[in-house]
């Protein structure tokens, strides 16, 4: 059985001659967190990521794992609670 595939937070703009309303119509499953104009920042897998590359439909800028962000958010989180209010 292969290791579970990590998955991306990404942030996507989209190539010349393609939308971000067009990103979001495709049938590949992309959890979007945050839509900036045309640019989405999503969690997805590299597979996904890859495919997007391929077809041309975005340029896409990996920013780091999922696992990654959400422990720094944690951490950040964490610090913040500790602070005098």
């Amino acid at each position: 059985m292969a290791e579970a595939e990590d998955r991306w937070v990404a942030r996507l703009r989209p190539t010349p001659g393609t939308a971000v309303d067009a990103l979001l119509a495709l049938p590949i499953g992309l959890d979007v967190w945050e839509r900036q104009g045309e640019v989405l920042v999503v969690a997805a897998s590299e597979m996904q990521l890859a495919e997007l590359e391929r077809r041309r439909l975005a340029q896409v800028e990996r920013l780091s794992t999922v696992t990654d962000f959400e422990a720094r958010a944690r951490r950040r989180s964490t610090h913040e609670r500790g602070r005098p209010g």
